[in-house]
């Protein structure tokens, strides 16, 4: 993927509609008092705390702490805000002051357990010896009654963190590769435990967080995923990126540069280098003398007023991502030269742009805001340049919550630092980390994006000095391209005029972490368009102070909307320029309510699944799937229902706190795989009632693609290092291998109908491993290859007819994911493509199903940008390749299709921002 900057589940929260209460309240019993100002509260979505009050003026304790005089307003005003003790539930997490302004940040604890952005900020003002409340805002969820004691050990739930991690990177192929990390244990992805945390579902959820690092078993991109395992029953119910990209990891060895700490002797007060920006102009550097009389990146003029730490660009053209992503690599050294003029091997490697960027960034948020530094406490700001990815160029950038780093770029891209606006756009998520904290996923991480291109842009723009009316001025990354024009190369629009009502894509949080760069520009979009109205200057005060007083972590559109129309009152925007800012959302249907005006073309059979990890299958008429409450708070369930909708949908598990997922039927049975704290297993139970029964039971391996026909049960155990393929007839006490469980041959992604198992199998033979698509006759015995047409490098998912075997395959590894759809007779002859890997449009695919007519695969259009053809989308071919179309036009994320007969399929669809279980009977066509 190209770009991030450009480009499951709903959204962490889904936002309240506004409404008004007003209260007053005596300012003092000793004398007649002028009632207080009215309060105007915005009640807070499946809370009885509201998550906006403005417009009061309320005594507060003048002689305590920040956070104390912030929790004792809280205390004193229970009947408004529901936090019967705030002294212990709240515990401080900053204070930012700016004058007379004070504003507190309370993370919520519930019985002593962090909340997963459970954060409430107390705006106030200081001065003369009094202290009042001016605000308050946030999210503090009153439902929370969960207890707090795991039931899976924290070693369980890093290993359960880390297969569900390398389940969802790769374990939708099987790769070549995969026999090399087999044979040599190797563990590309590692989990570290940090700690319980409540996830603010309902009643809440408690888990074990869990961050995951390391490479990408298929493509060895950096990887740092937050997982949050279940911690009564070790599933894991919430997983996103962690890594804040520009363009949509191994722990480092080093040691970062220490901080400055208060007694440390001064630095070098440093003097003025120059050099050349990739764009020819000459620019002022602050720099530093170092000991060996060479010249360093290390800006300490620029920050010495506030703090001893510096501004520092540090030279890593010989460090791949996945050294420098989480940690600091040993070795880094800062960019040098032997003179105070930067030479050309600066200018070339991106050095000198990221240099003079950092500095003019910081000098903003320092000039227009009162912020020294991304922390506000004048921090050290490190940024790492010339990154490559396995000796290859990288194009990308990102932010890691620590430093910037910025990729090399290639023949087409120059490296990432060459445009301030993607150096705003970095730095500025370090601003968003250490103020609103906006989680990286669904709704609140595209306002995180969208906060981080608003800034980025508006640097840029105002040091080019380009008009916003320019047809130019809202493009991100513009100036990247060796060659191209710059509409051509940007990586976004902040004038696309995107809307929640054309534009927003429903995604899960495996594609684009719910969204962030999918469904930034509607809010970015908005916020641009006030820029224009309003001015310059007006516009970013309100959205600056939207976001370091107003905004908190799971905060979506509309908390967004409200928090800068908050924001502009403060500022004492009223009347027409207010009205201004509220256009600004409305064009963009940034509203209240605004989630359900999404339509779709698909007809529902099971609405709001609320699940994550799992996939649905159909059969005999009947499709089965897992489901959570509304609100997601309890463990899944199976259930299982008609294709056609008729009748409601049968509970088929048990509700007894494991969670029930992939499940599979054939109309008569189903089965699917239950996660408790000590052991997955794989349980059994008629469509038509009866008892449930275990066929199998792991404490090490995870269970995947389970299959059922006429009793036989198909699944795949995975281990670190291990595939297979089994399967158990009615009456078996234990599994039957395909691969006879030997160490050298893995199989994976088994298919069956008519009794036979078709299945992808890694082999040695010759002294080298190859892969081929096996069917297993199960009356006979027999094992029949297909015919090989190439040499694959990965093998995808199989599905088998009355007459066919089908299979994804991957010959060339360079062309971006492109996979064919081969076929083959039963008796593995007749291997043709009906869908060649390298004509023009070829797919992305990661899921296939069949019926006896039709071919249906989840796959991606090849592109460089994320946009609606490009998420995950259900195409149908027919069994000879003869015809391609769209199952469905909605514009969301598809997922896991399950073929019932002939042309339809169910589905799972995130087009509304949730997770329903739709079908359709017919292709849609092409969707033009």
């Amino acid at each position: 993927m190209r770009s991030g900057i450009r480009a499951t589940a709903r959204a962490a929260a889904l936002l309240a509609a506004a409404g008004l209460l007003i209260t007053a309240v005596p300012a003092s019993a000793a004398t007649p008092p002028a009632a207080e100002p009215p309060a105007d509260v915005i009640p807070g979505a499946r809370t009885a705390t509201p998550a906006l009050v403005d417009g009061i003026r309320e005594a507060a304790d003048a002689k305590a702490s920040p956070a104390d005089a912030a929790r004792g307003h809280l205390a004193a005003k229970e009947s408004r805000y529901k936090i019967a003790e705030p002294g212990r539930d709240l515990a401080p997490v900053q204070t930012l002051k700016r004058g007379t302004e004070e504003t507190v940040r309370l993370q919520q604890k519930h019985k002593g357990v962090p909340v997963l952005g459970g954060q409430y900020v107390v705006r106030m003002e200081h001065k003369g010896g009094e202290r009042v409340v001016t605000g308050t805002s946030g999210k503090y969820f009153t439902g929370l009654t969960t207890g707090v004691t795991p039931a899976v050990s924290e070693a369980t739930a890093v290993r359960r963190a880390v297969a569900a991690t390398q389940a969802r990177l790769g374990g939708h192929r099987l790769a070549l590769t995969d026999a090399r990390r087999a044979a040599e244990r190797e563990q590309p992805l590692r989990g570290t435990a940090g700690g319980l945390v409540v996830v603010p579902r309902g009643e809440g959820v408690l888990t074990h967080h869990i961050t995951v690092r390391g490479t990408h078993p298929a493509t060895g991109a950096p990887v740092l995923q937050h997982v949050y395992v279940d911690a009564r029953a070790g599933f894991p119910v919430l997983q996103y990126s962690g890594i804040k990209t520009i363009a949509p990891d191994q722990d480092a060895t080093g040691t970062p540069p220490k901080a400055a700490a208060d007694g440390d002797p001064a630095p070098h007060p440093g003097t003025t280098g120059s050099g050349t920006l990739l764009d020819g102009t000459t620019v002022d550097l602050g720099v530093r003398k170092a000991a060996d009389d060479r010249y360093v990146l290390a800006d300490h003029a620029r920050m010495a007023a506030s703090s001893k730490n510096a501004l520092t660009t540090w030279d890593a053209r010989d460090k791949d991502v996945y050294e420098v992503l989480g940690g600091w690599p040993a070795g880094l050294k800062e960019f040098s030269s032997p003179t105070a003029r930067f030479g050309q091997d600066a200018t070339d490697s991106g050095a000198v742009d990221a240099h003079w960027a950092a500095g003019q960034v910081y000098d903003y948020y320092k000039e227009r805001h009162g912020r020294d530094g991304l922390d506000g406490r004048g921090s050290a700001v490190n940024s790492l340049v010339g990154v490559t990815q396995f000796g290859m160029p990288y194009v990308n950038a990102f932010w890691d919550g620590t430093k910037m780093v910025y990729g090399s770029g290639d023949s087409d891209y120059k490296p990432l630092s060459a445009d301030l606006d993607v150096v705003g756009h970095e730095m500025t998520h370090g601003v968003v980390e250490n103020s609103a904290n906006l989680v990286y996923a669904g709704q609140s991480g595209a306002l995180n994006e969208a906060v981080a291109d608003y800034f980025g842009n508006a640097i840029d723009v105002t040091e080019s000095g380009i008009a916003m009316d320019h047809p130019d001025a809202g493009l991100i990354g513009e100036d990247l391209c060796r060659t191209s024009a710059p509409r051509v190369c940007a990586l976004r629009d902040l004038n696309d005029g995107a809307t929640t009502s054309r534009s927003f894509l429903g995604a899960t949080f495996a594609t684009d972490n719910g969204g962030v760069h999918l469904n930034s520009t509607i809010f970015s979009g908005a916020l641009w368009d006030m820029r224009q109205d309003l001015g310059a200057e007006t516009a970013d005060r309100i959205v600056y102070k939207a976001l370091t007083e107003y905004m908190t972590p799971l905060d979506g559109f509309t908390d967004g909307r409200n928090a800068v129309l908050a924001a502009a009152k403060d500022l004492g925007v009223t009347g027409q320029r207010l009205a201004t800012v509220k256009r600004s959302f409305n064009a963009h249907g940034v509203v209240p309510g605004w989630e359900q005006a999404l339509g779709v073309d698909s007809d529902e059979l099971f609405g709001k699944l609320n699940v994550t990890g799992t996939s649905v299958q159909a059969g005999g008429g009947w499709w089965t799937a897992a489901k959570s409450n509304d609100d997601g708070t309890e463990p899944y369930s199976v259930y299982a229902g008609r294709a056609d909708g008729k009748g409601a949908p049968k509970l088929i598990s048990p509700n007894d706190g494991r969670y029930h997922v992939n499940p599979a039927t054939d109309g008569k049975t189903v089965v699917w795989a239950a996660y408790g704290p000590a052991s997955v297993d794989v349980l059994s139970r008629p469509l038509a009632g009866g008892p449930i029964k275990k066929l199998h039971s792991s404490t090490s391996d995870d269970v995947a693609g389970l299959r059922v026909e006429n009793g036989v049960t198909v699944f795949e155990t995975l281990g670190f290092f291990t595939r297979h393929v089994v399967h158990l007839r009615p009456g078996d006490t234990a599994p039957t291998y395909v691969d006879g469980n030997s160490d050298e041959v893995l199989t994976a992604l088994p298919s069956i109908a008519h009794g036979r198992i078709a299945y992808a199998k890694l082999y040695p033979e010759g002294g080298d491993y190859r892969l081929g698509v096996e069917i297993l006759d199960l009356k006979t015995g027999k094992k029949t290859l297909t015919e090989r047409l190439d040499e694959p490098q990965t093998l995808g998912q199989t599905g088998i007819n009355g007459s066919h075997v089908f299979w994804l395959t991957e010959q060339d590894a360079t062309d971006d994911g492109q996979m064919g759809i081969r076929r083959a007779n039963l008796d593995g002859t007749g291997a043709y493509d009906i869908s060649p890997e390298h004509k023009p449009g070829a797919l992305i695919a990661s899921d296939l199903t069949v019926s006896e007519t039709a071919v249906t695969v989840n796959a991606t259009l090849p592109d460089t940008a994320y946009r609606n053809e490009t998420l995950p989308k259900n195409w149908q071919f027919t069994t000879d390749g003869s015809r391609q179309e769209r199952v469905s036009c909605n514009r969301g994320e598809q997922l896991s299709p399950a073929a019932v007969s002939g042309t339809q399929v169910v589905w799972i669809d995130g087009t509304t921002g949730w997770t329903n279980l739709v079908t359709r009977t017919r292709p849609a066509g092409r969707c033009a």
